[in-house]
């Protein structure tokens, strides 16, 4: 379960961050998709680890 809701995380955090910096441009879509990235698997674990 905490490797499922990380990657789930990561994924749709990944997502999101491409899609709020591709209006900006291609780096900056691709910099904010790592920073979210990250930040979802954080907090994917964490959500993870907690309801497991």
């Amino acid at each position: 379960m905490v490797k499922l809701s990380g990657f789930l995380g990561a994924t749709l955090a990944s997502y999101a961050g491409w899609y709020l910096g591709a209006p900006v441009g291609m780096f900056t879509a691709f910099l904010l998709s790592i920073v979210g990235g990250g930040v979802g698997l954080y907090y994917g674990r964490k959500f993870g680890k907690h309801y497991e």
